[in-house]
């Protein structure tokens, strides 16, 4: 028979989707057995030790609350890394990784070193997962947020690119202290309406308001980064920018409005228009 401590009795028990409680208790298993989340299975008679129990117990609950996993696990894979993640940072979402993509096969194209500006770069998901895959790229990231910045430059570190990543403090432009072009500037900026019902809804309830709305209509922050990025862009340069699925259109007049070229938009793996991009004109 089963100990009511066993990692099979756990997971019977738990009050948690079986997903969400096998990763918890793989972490548990990791942090205080150094074992792989194959042990799961392989060992699920395995009792957890006083202290393990509690760290599991303390999880589950916080959990239970609503608060995020990758949060409890204080890290979050994206694109090919690993990033540590806090309550003071946006936590990573598959759908940013097309603008890293994007972004890459700019990089591509061009074949040269390459300038890349990242606006609100939060935990340096996107920074750090171009200069990760683009050894020719030298990034700018700002943010406006000290805790944002702190974890920036922990997984900046941590990623042993520190030195390819240049992390600026400010809102927006405002961080660049000089007229530095850019071959590319890529954002995801808050694009969320202020009453949005989703800011009370899931993990969005934990993570920084900063980091989801603009305190308005959602639309602010894109329109900053759009009326400005033609004084930050070299000539043929590439304005990347994520914004929510309804606002497409918006975000492609406010890029005509600015006679970019090139202006196109792409799907997010449910169908929904996601991100936008476009070009300044080439002299």
């Amino acid at each position: 028979m089963s100990s009511s401590n066993s990692l099979r009795a756990l997971l019977g028990k738990s009050t948690l989707p079986s997903n969400e409680a096998k990763i918890l208790l793989a972490f548990i298993l990791e942090k205080h057995y150094q074992l792989p989340r194959s042990a799961l299975l392989s060992k699920d008679d395995l009792e957890l030790s006083p202290a393990a129990l509690e760290n599991w117990m303390h999880l589950q609950s916080r959990r239970m609350a609503g608060e995020p996993i990758a949060y409890l696990l204080g890290k979050k894979g994206f694109y090919n890394i690993e990033l540590h993640v806090g309550p003071g940072v946006l936590i990573p979402r598959p759908e940013t990784e097309l603008l890293v993509e994007i972004a890459l096969g700019e990089v591509t194209r061009l074949g040269r070193q390459v300038c890349i500006l990242d606006l609100g770069t939060g935990s340096g998901a996107i920074a750090l997962a171009v200069a990760h895959n683009a050894p020719n790229a030298q990034i700018t990231a700002t943010d406006q947020s000290d805790e944002a910045l702190m974890i920036a430059k922990q997984n900046a570190t941590a990623l042993g690119l520190i030195d390819r990543v240049e992390f600026r403090q400010g809102s927006w432009y405002e961080a660049l202290a000089d007229q530095t072009s850019f071959d590319i500037i890529l954002s995801n900026p808050p694009y969320i309406a202020n009453k949005d019902r989703h800011l009370s809804q899931g993990d969005l309830r934990f993570e920084p308001v900063s980091a989801l709305t603009d305190g308005s209509t959602g639309l602010s922050c894109l329109e900053t980064i759009i009326s400005q990025a033609g004084h930050y862009l070299k000539p043929g340069g590439l304005l990347a920018v994520e914004h929510g699925f309804d606002q497409s259109n918006a975000v492609l007049n406010l890029m005509r409005r600015e006679n970019f070229n090139e202006i196109q938009s792409y799907k997010d793996l449910a169908g929904h228009i996601r991100l936008s991009s476009c070009r300044a004109i080439k002299i």
